[in-house]
């Protein structure tokens, strides 16, 4: 049984840019974490079932679309309908100031908005992502 903890970074929605994505989830893989990139194109269901079948400890959303607000409050109320508040939902993209507040209300437990470092972020996930117990 693995000890790493386990992510899967997602795309959702219709924006098709995933180059910042594929840069995180290749930096948590290099810091020693299990990492799930689901692709493109993702609906909140898939990226869900992906979470739940893969058992993972943490979800870290991209968007750049502007649908950030109710892409991010989907996949917490799918993952409240499954029983799996337990894992923790971070994200990052093109998302205003402004929102963020509203999406820690919501129960996003950190956006990484343009700049953050690639350090920044495994830093975080590894303070803030429960480590399994093998």
């Amino acid at each position: 049984m693995s000890s790493r903890i386990r992510v899967v970074v997602a795309k959702p929605g219709l924006d098709g840019h995933d180059r910042g994505a594929k840069v995180v989830a290749r930096a948590l893989r290099d810091a020693g974490m299990e990492v799930v990139y689901t692709g493109l194109h993702q609906t909140p269901e898939q990226i869900v079932e992906a979470a739940i079948q893969e058992d993972a400890d943490a979800v870290g959303l991209s968007v750049l679309s502007g649908a950030h607000m109710t892409l991010f409050r989907r996949v917490l109320e799918l993952l409240g309908e499954r029983d799996a508040r337990d894992i923790v939902v971070f994200g990052g993209g093109i998302i205003p100031n402004d929102d963020i507040p509203e999406l820690e209300k919501m129960g996003v437990a950190k956006i990484f908005t343009p700049g953050a470092t690639t350090q920044a972020i495994v830093e975080w996930v590894r303070e803030n992502v429960a480590q399994p117990v093998s």
